[in-house]
């Protein structure tokens, strides 16, 4: 990616199964992981939810224009804003998945946290679901 190459599924395969394994060992040892990453297609997903069946995932929605934008602007990241496109190219966007609680992202950090707290508190550790 940082070279301006988007990554194929197969590039992603090994990464994907490597972190559904280390969120079921932090799991089996009593943490409770959080992880941020852009599982952007449903397959990917699964891969995670294989590992983890009862793992929730937070959508934060945004335009493509405004993650150009973000991606412009952020100093020192290896992923160059010209694969935002091929970003937006591959999203599948999780609507009806399980455990999903959609966001929007151009909200305050602070009111995203808020949300997802308050999610978590009334789905409980195990047992998340779809936002009424």
């Amino acid at each position: 990616m940082r070279a301006g190459t988007p990554l194929t599924d197969d590039d992603r395969a090994g990464w994907l199964k490597r972190l559904g394994e280390e969120m079921a060992s932090m799991i089996a040892q009593g943490e409770r992981p959080v992880l941020t990453c852009s599982a952007l297609k449903r397959r990917y997903r699964e891969t995670l939810r294989a590992a983890v069946p009862e793992l929730g995932f937070v959508f934060l929605e945004l335009t493509r224009e405004e993650s150009a934008y973000r991606v412009a602007h952020r100093p020192g990241h290896y992923m160059p804003a010209s694969l935002v496109d091929s970003q937006f190219a591959a999203l599948e966007v999780p609507t009806g998945e399980p455990n999903t609680l959609p966001l929007d992202a151009t909200a305050p950090v602070s009111e995203l946290a808020a949300q997802v707290d308050r999610w978590l508190r009334e789905c409980g550790a195990v047992n998340l679901k779809q936002p009424a």
